[in-house]
């Protein structure tokens, strides 16, 4: 079996000749060690030995409790581990979907693969820069895998968003934008910046916020929400987050979600919003086609979201390409 073979397991990638897990979804408190990609609440788990960046790490520590072993990474430098029965090199890359969010190049015995976690390669306000690499093999997310997800440019977007709020406020009414706790309200918060409108947020919002102020990331003022003051104000509320008390409380409203999904026609409905914006943390069709292009991969490997038909556009591009996740369990031994 080659060095960088795996095994897909209950969501997760285990490489088992290296000792390493990518992202998986059950703690792992065994020897082996586990790369975190960021810290949305659908990659963290209470692992004991963790690879992740540092601004991961903090955020992380506010999602799991319990001690854990961290292996703190800076982006860019190649690091050796011998934590299974083959040492390997892993470096962190920059995957641009939220703050401290990365990817994993790893390289063991002559090969190389290139694990992206969830990654967007369009800038963003409040996220570092994609930056991939060459690769024999891609494991990649497909959230967004069908031509139809092509989001609009993200200025556009947020100048949609200004002016929603705006209006709502021009009209005696408050304007509540809903959207991810982490990554997404930072970057809503960041496209604020320049509207001169008063804002408040979530206490989880404003506490993962903090975060990225510590590592010196700069946004609008806003404060954190009080029921008496909210009135007239921008809200932005994690869309998981109770809303009874806060509808109750504040009078007249607009409702706005934020998310990638905003393209489908049925999201307001779905969502039960006024308005829905297409602003993502994700790559786009057109993204994850590049993705691969940079990468230039002998083998491709998708995850999530739309992976089989975008595994099809792939093969059908001439890539060698499949889907994970279609068994409970699939093992895949390179050659």
């Amino acid at each position: 079996m080659s060095a960088i073979g795996f095994q897909f397991v209950h969501g997760g990638v285990h490489l088992s000749r290296l000792g390493l897990w990518l992202d998986p979804h059950k703690p792992q408190t065994g020897k082996e060690s586990v790369f975190v990609s960021h810290a949305h609440s659908d990659h963290v788990a209470a692992h004991c030995r963790v690879i992740l960046s540092e601004p991961t790490a903090r955020l992380m520590r506010t999602r799991v409790r319990g001690e854990r072993a961290e292996h703190l990474l800076p982006f860019g430098k190649a690091t050796r581990f011998d934590t299974g029965e083959v040492p390997f090199h892993l470096t962190l890359l920059a995957a641009g979907h939220i703050f401290g969010s990365a990817m994993a190049f790893i390289e063991a015995e002559g090969e190389s693969l290139l694990y992206t976690g969830d990654f967007k390669l369009r800038p963003s306000l409040a996220a570092d820069v994609c930056e991939p690499r060459q690769a024999d093999v891609l494991i990649m997310e497909t959230t967004y895998g069908r031509p139809q997800y092509k989001f609009p440019p993200s200025e556009q977007v947020l100048d949609n968003i200004v002016r929603f709020c705006r209006q709502t406020i021009e009209k005696g009414e408050t304007p509540i934008l809903f959207g991810y706790s982490l990554g997404r309200s930072q970057e809503l918060l960041r496209g604020l910046a320049n509207a001169d409108l008063p804002i408040m947020v979530h206490e989880q919002v404003e506490k993962l916020t903090r975060i990225y102020e510590h590592f010196g990331q700069q946004f609008p003022p806003y404060e954190r929400y009080e029921p008496s003051s909210a009135r007239g104000k921008v809200l932005i509320w994690p869309a998981n987050a109770n809303k009874t008390a806060l509808l109750q409380s504040l009078g007249p409203v607009r409702t706005a979600v934020v998310t990638g999904w905003a393209l489908d026609t049925s999201c307001k409905y779905r969502y039960q919003v006024d308005a829905a914006f297409p602003l993502s943390d994700h790559a786009d069709f057109p993204d994850l086609i590049e993705m691969v292009k940079r990468v230039a991969p002998k083998r491709v490997y998708t995850l999530h979201g739309f992976a089989a038909d975008f595994a099809t556009t792939l093969r059908d591009m001439g890539f060698d390409a499949r889907a994970l996740g279609v068994e409970e369990q699939l093992t895949l031994a390179l050659r």
